[in-house]
């Protein structure tokens, strides 16, 4: 476990704003681009403005909003201050952002208007300012002072702000800076506490391991007041001088890639199910088409298909990218396998808020089969195992990147966080001789058989997600240990292939005795419940198990 308590998250801000001052950073897609000087003037507005509000070391202020780059400018701007930033989902219920914004005690809320728009302001009464952007207003205040905005943002001062004078708070590694709360798949929303060290142990592992360099460029599409999109898509590519890309439309796929094929990024990262989605939508339906299946039989010949596979799925994702990162949820087992077969440049990595969030990754040349990559060498692990798990073990982790605990939640922090720093994670596991981590799935979402038998539903749902007339599926557990598949289907695939509804459940039938086929007994599914609407999910597009369990 490396320690690394000479670094500060001062350090990562700072230096790169001084020593990269004219290069491009944040552009939102088809809109204005700012340099690392307009950050640092951008910065230095808003503490002129926290300054005048008396905003105190510790404060909290609320941040909400679509990743822009007015988001993660603002960011900076309270985490660089001294302030604690409280980043709110985008995605969250106007119920469930009332509820962070009253219990984080944030004195500012800060958001893009469209997202103030939905908020009842009357259920956050403590809050003593509101500003929308972009451009910078006034919404609601009980500061008893003009606040002329244009003033602390467009002075002669800032204008002439120079990389030296750019001089930040001195952050201890142990102060609170991030209060992150998270709308998990297995019950309600805590906030994590993360120190500039959990976060400073996040950046310096990536500086140290991931692909990036000054100039290159980067596509975020992952939600940024998520730990994974903030450390990996912003925090990160800041520091080493990168040109981040911000789309600002919902990534639909016909989006995504004209997205990337404009940036042409150098590094990806991504959830699971974009790579799953284009799997299962534009490779296999050419893969499974026979004559291809036979050509894919024949030694050298498959070499130059698989070779021509993958050459045109690189360029479609931009053609400079030097691999793809995973994470968020487990890559299917059929989609792994198919991307190994072509050599295609991905690694899976695992974490979680809780640590900031990395936990384990490898680069693509060295992971493992099924592995979500090598333990980061910022942390230990061990397994506690439980005669119920049948020679696996709950992962538990210690070091850096662990976090401080659950906010004014004494009760949630120590069910998680031993008092010598073992941090439960939940997930079950193995982890080998290399150090590599191998989940199984959630301790949660463990369902046990008849006779004591662990199912873990995620290896059956696997079975079920390629299939083309599949959008989304859970498996639970009924009364008598009787399994079933709950199925969103594709209504389009369906309707495309001139399947009538009343084909349906036909269809989905056939689906469930093919799988069955592929199971043993105790694993096997007894009915299919077909669904006219998707799922609820997290912000990391995992379906929320407990509403349906």
């Amino acid at each position: 476990c490396t320690m690394i308590e000479q670094r500060f998250i001062k350090d990562f801000i700072e230096k790169p704003i001084k020593e990269y001052w004219d290069l491009p950073v944040f552009t939102d897609l088809g809109s204005k681009t700012y340099k690392f000087s307009d950050v640092a003037r951008h910065i230095a507005g808003f503490h002129k403005l926290f300054d005048f509000l008396g905003i105190q070391r510790g404060d909290k202020i609320a941040l909400i909003g679509k990743n822009s780059a007015y988001w993660t400018m603002t960011y900076l701007s309270v985490v660089t201050y001294g302030a604690v930033i409280v980043p709110v989902l985008a995605d969250f219920h106007p119920r469930e952002v009332h509820y962070v914004v009253n219990h984080s005690g944030a004195r500012i809320l800060i958001g893009a208007k469209n997202k103030l728009n939905e908020l009842d302001f009357s259920q956050m009464q403590d809050l003593e300012l509101i500003l929308s952007y972009e451009p910078l207003k006034v919404e609601r205040t009980s500061f008893q002072k003009d606040l002329d905005l244009e003033s602390f943002f467009s002075s002669s001062e800032l204008a002439n702000l120079k990389p030296n004078d750019v001089d930040y708070a001195d952050i201890p590694n142990s102060e609170l800076v991030e209060i992150s709360y998270t709308s998990g798949s297995t019950g309600t929303s805590k906030g994590v506490m993360l120190s500039a060290n959990n976060l400073a142990a996040n950046i310096d592992f990536a500086n140290r391991h991931m692909p990036l360099k000054p100039g290159d460029h980067l596509l975020s599409i992952l939600p940024l007041a998520h730990s994974f999109g903030c450390a990996f898509e912003f925090l990160f590519p800041f520091n080493r001088g990168v040109h981040i890309h911000f789309l600002t439309r919902k990534p639909t796929p016909t989006i995504l890639l004209d997205a990337y094929r404009r940036v042409r990024p150098h590094l990806i990262l991504s959830v699971p199910l974009v790579f799953e989605k284009i799997y299962q939508n534009k490779i296999l339906p050419q893969i499974s088409k026979q004559p291809v299946k036979f050509l894919l039989k024949i030694p050298v010949i498959n070499t130059l298909l698989f070779s021509k596979i993958r050459k045109s799925l690189i360029d479609a994702l931009g053609g400079r990218f030097t691999e793809v990162i995973l994470g968020g949820a487990p890559l299917n087992e059929e989609v792994e396998r198919f991307f190994r077969k072509i050599r295609f440049p991905y690694t899976v990595g695992y974490g979680m808020t809780e640590c900031g969030p990395l936990i384990s990754y490898a680069s693509w040349k060295e992971t493992k089969f099924r592995s979500c990559g090598k333990l980061v060498d910022t942390l230990e692990a061990r397994l506690e195992e439980h005669p119920e798990f049948e020679g696996i073990g709950e992962i538990l982790v210690r070091g850096e990147n662990v976090m401080l605990g659950y906010y004014k939640n004494p009760d949630a922090t120590a069910k998680v966080l031993e008092s010598d720093g073992w941090l439960h994670t939940g997930d079950l596991g193995t982890i080998d001789e290399d150090n590599f981590i191998f989940i199984k799935g959630r301790a949660k979402s463990l369902l046990l058989g008849p006779s004591g038998e662990n199912i873990f539903p995620e290896e059956i749902e696997n079975l079920y997600i390629n299939n083309p007339y599949v959008e989304e599926v859970l498996v639970v557990m009924r009364d008598n240990y009787k399994l079933v598949a709950m199925i969103y289907p594709n209504f389009e695939k369906l309707q495309e292939d001139g399947i009538n509804s009343d084909e349906y459940q036909k269809v989905f039938e056939n689906l469930r005795k093919e799988v069955n086929l592929l199971l043993p007994k105790y694993k096997q599914v007894t009915a299919v419940e077909l669904r006219s609407e998707p799922f609820e999910k997290t912000p990391k597009r995992n379906i929320k198990r407990f509403l349906y369990s």
